[in-house]
């Protein structure tokens, strides 16, 4: 049963998540904000909380509508391979997936008695984009793209940088826009090797709807927007120096370009790209955190 429930949360992914409220805490701290040990383990909880509900939300219904049967899995995509290993626990997943739900909702209202009404605008959409991600919003190219970027730069990302009493500044603005397109472009190449198995069962992301050749010159630019982001923010004192240390991954980007295409060119496996891709994104979140640990350190 546990093998089952670490399985179907895909613990291993929720590295991500941590980051996140770590990258949230670091902010925090750096404009000052006293952060409150129990305040920050509740943000993670929640965080944590929300981040296995969706993940057991799409294993129950891509077990149910017989997609995991069609998928050639990855260790990046095509779900964690749980149930269909072990159908008899479907219904584990599917009461995960609620439990999970109902403590999203309940941490929610008692953060949202603390810091006012105001933080439904982040909540109520929250529980709604965990319970639609997979059902809804994957028959949207744009949704389907934009909605894990908003999910943990956006949501998760804001709503914990304001549960922990800091402001959500122009230079916060610009972290949860990186944070919006690294998390995106996670998902939009994890959606390569699925592409034929999710067509079948009526997805349209942008990969089955403009085809790999597209998607990729957009996944390219979302790196590049972010680079160029990151440093105009430093450029106009939204963020400190240090932050450009992010910019030292620029080769490892270049380099999963090239993988990319060379995958695509010449019809080879995907997956050297995909853990490169794993690795850009959690370096680039580890060095923007670091460098606001760092500056902020400094000036103490």
């Amino acid at each position: 049963m546990f093998k089952v429930l670490l399985g179907v949360s895909r613990w291993n992914f929720l590295s991500l998540t941590l980051l996140t409220i770590a990258l949230a805490a670091v902010t925090a701290r750096y404009q000052g904000a006293e952060v409150q040990q129990l305040q920050l383990g509740l943000v993670l909880l929640l965080a944590l909380c929300a981040h296995i509900c969706v993940n057991a939300f799409n294993e129950y219904f891509d077990f149910r509508s017989g997609l995991d049967l069609l998928t050639s899995r990855t260790p990046f995509s095509g779900g964690s391979g749980t149930l269909p290993q072990q159908p008899t626990y479907a219904g584990v997943a599917l009461l995960l997936a609620l439990v999970t739900l109902l403590l999203v909702i309940g941490i929610g209202l008692y953060l949202t008695w603390q810091l006012g009404a105001q933080a439904l605008w982040i909540g109520i959409p929250g529980v709604l984009l965990l319970y639609s991600y997979t059902q809804y919003l994957q028959r949207s190219p744009l949704l389907c793209l934009l909605a894990p970027g908003v999910g943990f730069g956006v949501l998760m990302f804001l709503g914990a940088l304001w549960a922990l009493g800091a402001q959500l500044t122009a230079g916060a603005g610009v972290i949860a826009v990186i944070l919006l397109l690294l998390c995106s472009n996670l998902l939009l190449l994890n959606q390569f090797p699925d592409v034929e198995a999710d067509r079948q069962v009526g997805r349209r992301h942008l990969p089955i709807v403009l085809g790999l050749v597209p998607s990729t010159r957009l996944f390219a630019a979302f790196y590049l927007l972010l680079y160029l982001l990151l440093s105009l923010a430093v450029w106009f004192g939204l963020l400190p120096l240090l932050c450009l240390g992010m910019l030292l991954t620029l080769p490892l980007f270049v380099l999963l370009w090239l993988h990319i295409n060379n995958a695509l060119e010449q019809n080879t496996d995907l997956v050297p790209a995909l853990a490169l891709n794993v690795l850009l994104v959690h370096l680039c979140l580890l060095l923007l955190l670091l460098a606001l640990y760092w500056s902020k350190t400094a000036t103490v």
